[in-house]
């Protein structure tokens, strides 16, 4: 007998069905994640016929995601949802070539009265994504997910902190994010910051940082000048990741954002890069 799913709607569809639904629902994510969502769909669906793997029990949350978010209308809420997917799945091949494997603390396991941690995560993954009008941030929003999957130090709580915070960021501060976790390999310059500069850009810019800085995710923290004091200028170079600000940029691998968009951060502030 084929098996059967409730669907939100209380009908009963076939698994095969589901899968049909579930598998247009990532290759809609082309758009954004290219020809990768095809790929990505395969190795989701049809993993015998995939060039790639990644384990099971992840494939397979990505499968029920995939179908539960199979009856969306807005049709851009289905691309970025598709691409968020569909660069899970790329991540994912990725940790799994490295060696990386899922997490065996209970991730992937239904729990009395409630779903696996994985399908909770997945769905608030998904749902960010739907949000994401920006949508170059939809493909760290993928790598959330499969980064988290692998992570057996980060709960729920924490992964959902991180997204929080992530979705209260721009593309630039996620840049400038980026740009300060790789410092030791790209030095950053060493020219001050204007406290408030002139041209609206680079004031943007300059104000994103200091989001950043009250927001605890970067340090030194914003300093208050005592009457008659003056304060060294603040040098991109003098910015480090806080604890919080190492969990946002481990969790969206931020390690992995493309170098023009760091590049475009700090041409926004004025600043070369060193």
């Amino acid at each position: 007998m084929q098996e059967l799913r409730r669907t939100d709607e209380d009908h009963l569809v076939t698994a095969s069905e589901e899968t049909v639904t579930g598998r247009a629902l990532v290759e809609a994510g082309s758009p954004v994640a290219g020809s990768m969502s095809r790929a990505a769909a395969t190795v989701v669906f049809e993993p015998e016929a995939a060039a790639v793997q990644v384990d099971a029990r992840f494939a397979a949350s990505l499968r029920v995601v995939a179908g539960d978010a199979a009856a969306l209308s807005v049709s851009r809420e289905r691309v970025r949802v598709g691409a968020a997917l569909a660069f899970a799945v790329e991540y994912a091949a990725t940790l799994h070539r490295n060696g990386r494997p899922v997490r065996s603390d209970g991730w992937f396991d239904p729990r009395t009265g409630n779903r696996p941690v994985a399908a909770e995560v997945t769905e608030t993954v998904v749902a960010a994504a739907r949000r994401s009008t920006d949508e170059r941030r939809v493909r760290h929003l993928g790598y959330l997910l499969a980064e988290a999957a692998v992570s057996p130090d980060v709960d729920a709580d924490l992964v959902g902190r991180a997204l929080r915070s992530a979705e209260s960021l721009s593309w630039r501060q996620l840049a400038l994010l980026a740009g300060v976790g790789r410092r030791d390999r790209a030095p950053l310059p060493m020219a001050p910051l204007e406290d408030d500069p002139r041209a609206w850009t680079a004031w943007g810019a300059r104000e994103d940082v200091a989001d950043l800085q009250r927001s605890g995710l970067l340090d030194p923290p914003i300093a208050q000048p005592r009457a008659g004091s003056v304060l060294p200028r603040l040098r991109m170079a003098d910015l480090r990741l806080t604890r919080r600000g190492v969990l946002v940029h481990r969790l969206l691998v931020l390690d992995l954002l493309h170098e023009d968009a760091v590049t475009a951060g700090l041409a926004d502030l004025g600043l070369p890069r060193s």
